[in-house]
């Protein structure tokens, strides 16, 4: 006899991100190996001390990480994505009931940080993951390929 399945949405009773989430996720590993409470302070300045509470700083700089991890530079998309994967929402400590923040406030705060802000962040969680093991090698190699610039008149730029 031929089954037929029925989708009856149902309320979760009982539901924990982390028992869906692989110990060999990479984001949870990341998640483990990696603590980036150091931002608290050092982004503290860039906040007034009133007004409505903005998003964490931790949960900012780990949506960028995502972002630069998954080649997305759309903040629409990212946060598209962000909502679809359990790993990440995982990664960002956030539950599946709860809501991601707003495209517009990603780049409303990412204008916020000076590019320094990025650079040593950047540099520090490199930090992190290399002392976690998740980076290992020793060999760099650069790519590049020269490539002739026009100007608006047709001209060649060197």
């Amino acid at each position: 006899m031929q089954g037929k399945k029925t989708y009856q949405e149902k309320l979760f009773n009982h539901f924990q991100l982390s028992e869906h989430v692989p110990e060999h996720n990479f984001y949870r590993r990341l998640k483990t190996a990696i603590s980036l409470d150091f931002l608290y302070p050092l982004t503290k300045g860039f906040y007034g001390s009133s007004g409505q509470k903005s998003i964490d700083p931790v949960v900012f700089f780990k949506l960028c990480l995502v972002g630069y991890l998954e080649n997305i530079v759309s903040d629409r998309k990212l946060m598209e994505h962000c909502s679809m994967r359990l790993d990440i929402l995982y990664f960002l400590d956030h539950d599946m009931d709860e809501q991601l923040p707003w495209h517009s406030t990603i780049s409303r705060t990412r204008q916020l940080f000076p590019e320094a802000i990025f650079e040593e962040v950047f540099t520090k969680v490199f930090e992190l993951c290399v002392s976690a093991g998740m980076v290992s090698g020793h060999t760099q190699a650069i790519d590049s390929a020269p490539v002739k610039g026009q100007c608006l008149y047709g001209q060649a730029w060197n």
